[in-house]
């Protein structure tokens, strides 16, 4: 499977990643799907990450560095005590500038994303896969809410930065917590099940003055894919600040946005809809009020 990705200058990147043809292979032979199915368990999760907190798990980290072209400069910390230590390492601080303007929505994480508008029989497309808000959110109330807004997927891979922050300035519900079993977010996999159903995943509403009520969720993934967020509980929170972080596996946030709240960014709705993921950094503006355009 060859995806294309494209930057916010225009410049295109055929490929994959090691993560993309790995899972390729996986979900393309009904042998190894099956193979697959034991690494899921809660179990092997718990092992996996056990392990990945290890000292003798960062012996790979230079060989990952290296392969993948990461630049430890850009980070607070460039010795590591374990894989998990170096897979959530953070950036410094100027390395992810926040856009100061109160009216733009802001891209909570590194990542590939895709726009979809939410139509109204709640169904959206994935890489040609269909769900239901109701399925994502275990909550019909909910997700009528969200018909006829838009959906933002931001896809991350084991070489993006795995921090995330808040989307934009308002106050933060409980996080809620949906039990799954842990799988790739890996668009190949797609084709063959519909992941969101079987992965974990959390999410709060961030009630804004500028964006309505916005939708933050974290989607776990395949094996150990943890997701920590930082305040589980009420309060008022601030955009840019971060809202927490994975553990190792790819992993995936997703942003609803209201009906005629939120204006997505052009080019990433023309690149979604010529099969295209954008490259994206945190804290760079993905959308803009939809009332205050000229603001």
């Amino acid at each position: 499977m060859s995806i294309i990705y494209i930057d916010r200058k225009g410049h295109k990147r055929q490929g994959e990643t090691g993560q993309d043809r790995l899972l390729a292979f996986i979900y393309g032979h009904a042998v190894t799907r099956c193979l697959i199915r034991p690494f899921l368990s809660p179990v092997v999760s718990r092992i996996g990450g056990a392990f990945l907190d290890t000292r003798i798990s960062g012996l790979a980290v230079p060989g990952f560095v290296k392969k993948n072209g990461i630049d430890l400069s850009l980070y607070e910390k460039r010795i590591f005590d374990s894989y998990n230590d170096f897979f959530t390492r953070k950036i410094r601080v100027e390395e992810r500038p926040v856009n100061p303007d109160a009216n733009a929505l802001v891209s909570p994480s590194d990542g590939k994303v895709s726009v979809y508008k939410i139509h109204e029989n709640g169904h959206f497309l994935i890489k040609h896969t269909e769900y239901t808000l109701e399925q994502l959110l275990q909550d019909k109330k909910l997700a009528k809410r969200y018909l006829d807004g838009h959906i933002y997927v931001i896809r991350l891979t084991v070489d993006d930065y795995h921090r995330y922050c808040y989307a934009a300035d308002g106050r933060k519900s409980e996080q809620r917590k949906i039990a799954g079993i842990l799988h790739t977010v890996n668009p190949v996999a797609n084709d063959v099940c519909p992941i969101y159903k079987m992965n974990s995943r959390e999410y709060c509403l961030i009630k804004t003055e500028q964006f309505g009520t916005l939708l933050q969720m974290e989607v776990g993934a395949l094996m150990v894919g943890k997701i920590s967020n930082n305040q589980q509980g009420l309060g008022f929170v601030h955009k840019g600040v971060e809202k927490g972080r994975f553990e190792f596996g790819g992993s995936t946030i997703i942003l609803l946005t209201q009906k005629n709240v939120v204006i997505p960014d052009r080019d990433l709705l023309e690149h979604t809809g010529s099969g295209m993921e954008t490259l994206v950094k945190m804290g760079e503006q993905i959308g803009r009020s939809a009332n205050r355009l000229d603001a």
